[in-house]
């Protein structure tokens, strides 16, 4: 009996290890909850070339957006933990929404398992080219003289970039007028155009126009200056000490996923993450890229889930 359940045991063990060297046989799904154009996506988009292409995988984007990026977070949360499903997720969706929207049928910290972190980058604080606006004092002096004057469009409702600005205002004392879209690319395009007086958006979503020099930069939100834009100035610097708002990007997958396919899911973006080439592609983006253990991220998630609890309910927002 000993001998033939040890055969049995044997046999699964071995079909086990056969199945986790032969992942991934078939497409792996990657989900973008946000519309194409802005940081996630383009991000997205780059970790899936790359990994098709060093790896002779096949990963597909496929953008799913809505709900500040919660209906794709949804989706990802809703597939067969198998490995061939994972999500672009970032601070905005994961760690923000649940706080915002009711009833959400996920917790990122149940739910999910964290795979690999990609990148962090900065909010940006920017103004059109053509904008009377040329640093941030600009901004204080008007807004502290016409309270509730001054217009910022950000990606939505609750967003970590909307919360930035809240923050933004509550450490200049100043009032701003908030104007949500529906993602980066809408918000961008309505501050190039002059209809919004700012954009608060992530670094990622706006830097070929800043680029292009379309778009003025007046600080970024971390808590040091971007590799990218070195001559921006922190908000801190700008004279809000201690201010410092920032987003990340990783991958997760459902829980229950098989840890042979986490780990090398996250063994593959690490090994792409410390190539020349994808660290110059990440920065060119405006974000910075960094590696990380699956557990050190996942202890991210966990941490930063209950840190941007309290930041929204002393912002009081919510969304029914």
């Amino acid at each position: 009996m000993l001998r033939k359940f040890a055969s049995v045991l044997a046999i699964g063990l071995l079909a086990t290890a056969a199945q986790a060297q032969s992942y991934p046989d078939k497409p792996i799904r990657m989900v973008i909850p946000f519309p194409p154009g802005g940081g996630t996506d383009i991000l997205g988009r780059l970790v899936a070339q790359k990994l098709t292409e060093a790896n002779k995988w096949t990963v597909v984007p496929d953008n799913r957006a809505g709900a500040g990026g919660t209906l794709g977070i949804t989706e990802a949360a809703r597939a067969k933990p198998d490995g061939y499903d994972m999500v672009m997720g970032q601070k905005d969706n994961l760690v923000v929404g649940p706080w915002l929207y009711k009833n959400l049928p996920w917790n990122p910290t149940k739910d999910f398992v964290a795979v690999a972190h990609v990148a962090w980058a900065p909010v940006i604080i920017a103004t059109s080219a053509n904008s009377k606006y040329k640093t941030l004092a600009d901004v204080v002096a008007t807004a502290k003289a016409a309270p509730d004057t001054i217009t910022y469009g950000s990606p939505g409702n609750g967003t970590t970039i909307h919360l930035a600005g809240d923050q933004f205002e509550k450490a200049a004392g100043i009032k701003l007028r908030h104007v949500p879209y529906k993602g980066s690319n809408p918000a961008l395009l309505d501050a190039l155009a002059g209809n919004v007086d700012l954009l608060v958006s992530s670094l990622p979503s706006a830097m070929a126009q800043v680029k292009s020099g379309k778009l003025r930069p007046l600080a970024v939100t971390s808590a040091k200056r971007s590799s990218t834009l070195p001559d921006v100035p922190t908000v801190a610097e700008s004279g809000y000490k201690g201010f410092d708002v920032s987003t990340w990007y990783g991958l997760l997958m459902p829980a229950g996923t098989p840890q042979a396919q986490v780990r090398t899911m996250n063994a593959a973006v690490n090994k792409l993450l410390a190539t020349p080439e994808m660290q110059k592609a990440i920065h060119d983006q405006g974000a910075e890229p960094q590696a990380m253990t699956a557990e050190a991220f996942g202890k991210q998630v966990t941490s930063d889930y209950h840190q941007w609890g309290k930041i929204v309910r002393d912002a009081g927002v919510k969304i029914e």
